[in-house]
């Protein structure tokens, strides 16, 4: 039995995709702590096979971890029963950058803030970065008016680079949020 004309489409769309982009990883689905652990793990084994230093591979991985903590933590879809979100995540690398991007529904009344929160820390030198990290460690949690949360902020101290994200309408309530974020390798 042949495939239809669509299903070939799609495949082969998302194939080439992946190879422009060199997509190592690409998964959708709803995130638990397991996975989680198998994503990481299946990173650090490529990294290694690849002989990137090991500074690289622990930044990947907190970055890896972070964003998929973030993505829980925001997702609409977070399901209390499991203890998970869901949503998509692709790691890959580009010259000498990886790449993790995240995608989820968030509420739409969420948007404004953490768009405040990802202006604030893109806007912020690594000094003022180092001071928020301090503070926000200090006093346990920042208000959602005056900060941004410690995982963001911890992110860009750790990689230097600022986030890429967009917010796309998705229905009446949610928000497609796509976040990506660059490890320069060294």
């Amino acid at each position: 039995m042949n495939l239809s004309i669509n299903v070939v489409r799609s495949v082969l769309n998302l194939y080439s995709e992946m190879l422009n982009n060199n997509s190592s990883l690409v998964y959708m689905g709803e995130f638990t702590h397991q996975i989680t652990k198998m994503f990481t793990s299946m990173a650090n084994e490529e990294m290694e096979r690849n002989h990137e230093e090991a500074s690289t591979r622990r930044k990947v991985f907190h970055v890896m971890v972070e964003t998929l903590q973030n993505m829980n933590k925001h997702s609409s879809d977070y399901s209390e029963k499991s203890s998970a979100g869901s949503g998509l995540f692709i790691i890959g690398k580009k010259g000498d950058t990886y790449y993790v991007i995240t995608s989820n529904r968030v509420s739409n009344d969420k948007v404004e803030n953490l768009k405040k929160s990802i202006d604030k820390v893109n806007a912020s030198s690594k000094e003022e970065l180092t001071s928020m990290y301090r503070k926000q460690i200090k006093e346990g949690k920042l208000s959602e008016k005056s900060g941004a949360g410690l995982g963001l902020i911890d992110i860009a101290r750790k990689t230097g680079q600022q986030f890429e994200y967009q917010f796309i309408p998705f229905d009446q309530d949610n928000s497609l949020f796509i976040l990506k974020t660059n490890i320069v390798a060294h």
